[in-house]
């Protein structure tokens, strides 16, 4: 317990929670995701109790948390949840596709009502009929066919008192007035036990708490009346107080068994009770939630036992995980990234500076900068390592995605993944997820076939779509096939002809796949919800160019199409080639540069409008000067533009006209935008050995440059 939560219930004030809330809600979402997954790979037929209790602890985690923030709507939906979910993991319910189904739904809307407390501005969504249909599945009666007529939404929750509400919505949905005795200890401060009669106070509608006296110092017993049922108190108080070091005990309950409670839960307060040996009468199991008994269970609660047994060993398993862990904003890597990078560049500039000292002089100093070189390196990789997360966390989100869109459309499509652990940068992550889901919704909606037309062509009725990722050199693949009808070629030329672009009638392949990336194309005859969404393919291409990425396609009719996405691994250290025009140092992406030759002034031809080309191996190229692009003084001639760098991007390749190439480097990207302003052709900047700044060539906005 913070001292600020401390002295808000010494000196009566309402709670603040608010400090723990992102906490919360990144954890809500990891909970949600990882649920997911699970229901999706949930085999109906066979089950299992370690399934089936890991779904049910995602749910039971958010409701704790959102009880103990005053999120209403969110505990009353996990609660329901969380209630079929026990039945099934206690096999008094066999599971189905039904329940698959309104669990999955409930992840969604649990993301919504999420966003609206995290201040989004979308409507909250309506819930009051998923809590309906999941009480009659919990029920054991089969699913209504129709929805029954939503309730009013719920009033949101007070800022001010936030627990309040939570604490209202238990009081209505556990029934009648209760008497229970609660055992808190040991406690390491008297204010946690303060803080729970604060508690009852400040919460309106959760009930009366006294007091009663004990003869230890570091516990306490107190007498409460209240409507809360055991878990709702438990998540209450496990936020002043250890959950193993809260009891519950029932005082209406049967006499023996509150024996046996307070003797096992070994607080030494009832020492003048009779030992739970004497107590051998059947009696029911004992009223507690999340309290340390150890009492022998009874042949009737022989399942619980087993299913308790169960979930001990992922939880030890989650605990040890989580202590191995540390949360770490993002802002603070980047930061760490940025004084890496400085880092590099000052190293760079002393190994530069060191050049011209006599190595038997200075053997010990060049030595030292030797192994700072080394151990520089070794830093920026373990750095640039943190920021590197794998492709699993894009990839869970599709199999449900896909589940939904082929259900809509009436197909049967198979996801397959390959290359999870494949690991990319986390602004490249974050960036790369809305052009995969377009590519993957595409292959579902316009690439496999209906079942009926893939039966009638021989193939089985599932269609497939691969994703996949691979690190390939200094570049991550990433492939999205699908097995479906490809792509017509015919078909492809007659519509960009519609659409007014010129097409050649020799047109290769590869051309012809390449037009779908044009504004505004589409093939589709009926635009649906899930085509007709104004985002095309170019949007997508445009996306990975953004990304210093390209992408390619790959396609046979009837048998299928791929579509290849090439990314660099991080958006902050690149290998760069560094040429010199005049006195200037420009860096081209090595990821771009073809090849380089030595080239005569004669064999430049001068075509219309003053534009040049030049002839490489039978092919014509155009010719960029760098120094007119970025006007550059010449102050000598001698060896003036005898070189040309070959460069790629977007499937069109220029002759870059450059004085000389000084040779590969990795270089820190520094972005000028933020820095300075938008320069055209230019993508960003890096400091030299130096200290001089040299800028980053956008290949891309030069051959667009070129094409006007």
């Amino acid at each position: 317990m913070g001292p600020s939560m401390q002295d808000n219930h010494s000196s009566g004030g309402s709670i603040d929670l608010s400090q723990f809330y992102e906490i919360f809600f990144e954890e809500a979402g990891e909970n949600l995701d990882q649920m997911e997954q699970m229901l999706l790979d949930l085999d109906l037929e066979t089950a299992d109790d370690e399934e089936l209790n890991a779904v049910f602890r995602c749910a039971h985690s958010i409701k704790g948390g959102a009880a103990t923030f005053g999120f209403a709507d969110v505990a009353e939906l996990t609660h329901q949840m969380e209630s079929l979910l026990d039945k099934l993991r206690r096999h008094e319910l066999q599971p189905n596709a039904a329940m698959v189904d309104v669990l999955l739904e409930s992840s969604d809307a649990l993301r919504g009502l999420l966003a609206r407390h995290q201040g989004s501005d979308a409507a909250a969504p309506e819930t009051s009929g998923l809590v309906e249909r999941i009480r009659v599945l919990a029920s054991g009666q089969a699913p209504v066919a129709t929805a029954p007529k939503p309730a009013p939404a719920p009033a949101p929750a007070p800022a001010a008192a936030p627990v309040a509400v939570a604490a209202a919505t238990a009081a209505k949905t556990n029934g009648g007035q209760r008497r229970l005795e609660i055992h808190v200890g040991p406690l390491d401060h008297p204010e946690q036990a303060d803080a729970i009669v604060d508690l009852f106070r400040d919460i309106n509608g959760l009930g009366t708490i006294q007091p009663q006296p004990t003869d230890e110092a570091t516990k306490r017993v107190f007498a409460v009346e209240t409507t809360s049922s055991d878990g709702d108190l438990i998540d209450l108080f496990a936020f002043h107080v250890a959950k193993e070091n809260i009891v519950i005990v029932d005082l209406e309950a049967a006499p023996s068994a509150r024996a046996t409670l307070k003797q096992d839960a070994g607080f030494g307060l009832f020492d003048d009770m009779p030992p739970a040996e004497a107590a051998q009468a059947p009696a029911p199991a004992p009223v507690t939630a999340a309290a340390p008994v150890q009492a022998e269970p009874s042949p009737a609660s022989k399942p619980a036992a087993a299913s308790a047994k169960a979930e001990a060993k992922p939880a030890a398993q989650a605990a040890q995980l989580e202590s191995s862990t540390l949360r770490v904003s993002v802002s603070k890597v980047d930061q760490l990234i940025n004084l890496v990078g400085e880092l590099v560049i000052t190293q760079a500039m002393l190994a530069q500076n060191s050049r011209t000292l006599d190595p038997v002089m200075n053997q010990q100093l060049l030595a030292g900068l030797a192994d700072l070189d080394r151990n520089t390196r070794d830093l920026q990789e373990s750095v640039m390592s943190i920021r590197m997360i794998p492709m699993s966390v894009v990839f869970s989100r599709f199999p449900r995605m896909l589940r939904d869109l082929a259900g809509k459309l009436g197909k049967k499509v198979e996801l397959i993944t390959h290359g999870e652990a494949t690991e990319l940068d986390k602004g490249l992550i974050e960036k790369i997820t809305d052009p995969l889901t377009h590519l993957i919704r595409n292959s579902c909606d316009h690439g496999i076939e209906m079942p009926d037309v893939r039966v009638a062509k021989g193939k089985s009725e599932h269609g497939t779509v691969t994703l996949s990722a691979s690190h390939q050199g200094g570049s991550i693949l990433i492939e999205v096939k699908d097995d479906g009808r490809g792509l017509n070629k015919e078909k492809l030329i007659a519509k960009a002809r519609e659409k007014g672009i010129d097409v050649a009638d020799n047109i290769t392949d590869a051309e012809a796949w390449m037009l779908i990336f044009a504004p505004g194309f589409s093939t589709a005859e009926v635009v649906t919800d899930v085509s007709g969404r104004g985002v095309g393919m170019d949007v997508v291409k445009k996306n990975i160019a953004a990304l210093n990425g390209t992408v390619e396609i790959e396609s046979r009719e009837g048998i299928g199409m791929k579509v290849i996405v090439r990314l660099p691994l991080t958006l902050a250290i690149m290998d760069g080639m560094s040429v010199r025009v005049s006195n200037e140092v420009y860096i081209l992406p090595l990821s771009s540069v073809v090849e380089s030759f030595q080239v005569k002034p004669d064999e430049i031809n001068t075509v219309a409008q003053g534009a040049q080309l030049v002839k490489v191996r039978d092919e014509y190229m155009p010719v960029i000067e760098l120094e007119r692009v970025f006007e550059v003084p010449r102050q000598e001639y001698a060896n003036a533009n005898s070189i040309m760098v070959v460069i790629e991007a977007e499937g069109s390749r220029v002759a870059v006209m450059v004085d000389e190439l000084l040779g590969q480097q990795q270089v820190v990207i520094k972005n000028l935008e933020s820095n300075y302003r938008k320069v055209p052709n230019v993508s960003g900047a890096t400091i030299l050995g130096d200290g001089k700044v040299a800028l980053i060539l956008d290949t891309s906005g030069l051959i667009r440059r070129s094409r006007h």
